[in-house]
């Protein structure tokens, strides 16, 4: 029997859909060790964001109260401590916050640490893990076999959870700090604000690739799209790199990995670094003057168009569309 402690994610006192994600991993593992799972809010406002998470059959879930913005040296204490506490298995999304925070926590825990999961499966009630390797082109399953287990989710790879019923407890932990973490405080961040819908979480994406060849056809072709269709905005590497957007749209391995329900690349060859981030979207639609590009063997739809033609004509349509309803 393998119990597991969620780290939930948050967001300006509110959990994300990441830990959802999360949930329906630790769901799996513990079905298939006969073990129980609890939740860990850490952070700013953590007791509100824990009572929106109590209905996802949690044995209980616990709050701990850190004042100010994320810093991971003051998080991994009070995770640290808890996960002692008869856990075999500590999970978070694999998302920036999981990726900072939880190889923080292993390395205080001796433990082992497995990154970005895509599957689970039992063996005789041993658990293993299965991710990604070399960007995506091939996927290994592994084994952690130290006491405690690390273990960060793809949201992309795990439905979000939906509630089950019945109403977890919930309890207060105690905030503890080590000294070296006491040396370190925030100082500022600089997040882009916008209207559209987080790109990690969008049911909808709309990408553009390195064919748009500006910054200015970016805002005045594939902008139209996005809004009309109420989407979320990603682009390639290429795109980020050529400065045409900012590199927090970047979808790929060393991007965002996003699974929408409808997935738009417009202009995007379909390296195998980009494929790696939004492969795992329900539906696949593509725009490319090129037939023979990589991205249309993973595409549900492909269109051979040039896009300075096709994109205006889409958006036409689709707002047309909204007009008509």
């Amino acid at each position: 029997m393998t119990d597991v402690l969620i780290i939930a994610e948050l967001l300006d006192g509110a959990s994300r859909t990441t830990t959802r994600a999360a949930i329906t991993a630790a769901r799996e593992m513990t079905a298939a060790t006969g073990g129980s799972f609890d939740i860990l809010c850490v952070g700013a406002d953590a007791a509100g964001a824990a009572s929106s998470l109590t209905g996802y059959g949690a044995r209980k879930v616990m709050t701990a109260e850190v004042a100010g913005a994320y810093i991971g040296e003051h998080y991994a204490p009070v995770i640290v401590e808890t996960s002692k506490q008869g856990y075999g298995v500590v999970v978070a999304p694999a998302s920036s916050f999981g990726k900072d925070l939880m190889p923080r926590v292993a390395a205080r825990l001796d433990a082992g640490f497995a990154s970005d999961i895509t599957g689970i499966a039992s063996e005789g009630g041993t658990l293993h893990y299965k991710r990604p390797m070399y960007a995506g082109n091939l996927f290994g399953w592994l084994r952690v076999d130290s006491d405690i287990q690390v273990v960060t989710v793809r949201q992309s790879a795990f439905d979000a959870a939906e509630e089950s019923g019945g109403s977890s407890t919930v309890e207060n932990v105690e905030a503890s700090m080590a000294s070296a973490a006491e040396k370190i405080e925030f100082v500022s961040i600089m997040a882009v604000q916008s209207d559209r819908p987080d790109l990690a979480e969008a049911d909808v994406v709309v990408s553009g690739g390195r064919a748009f060849k500006s910054a200015e056809n970016f805002e005045n072709i594939l902008e139209p799209l996005v809004d009309s269709m109420g989407a979320a905005m990603g682009a390639s590497r290429a795109a980020c790199d050529a400065g045409y957007v900012s590199n927090d749209l970047q979808v790929g391995q060393t991007g965002k990995v996003v699974a929408p329900k409808l997935y738009i690349a417009v202009g995007i060859s379909g390296a195998i670094q980009h494929l790696a981030g939004m492969k795992g979207s329900k539906v696949i639609v593509a725009v490319n003057k090129d037939a023979e590009a990589p991205i249309a063997k993973v595409s549900d739809y492909f269109l051979v168009a040039d896009l300075f033609d096709a994109v205006p004509q889409l958006t036409n349509a689709v707002q047309s569309l909204k007009a008509s309803q």
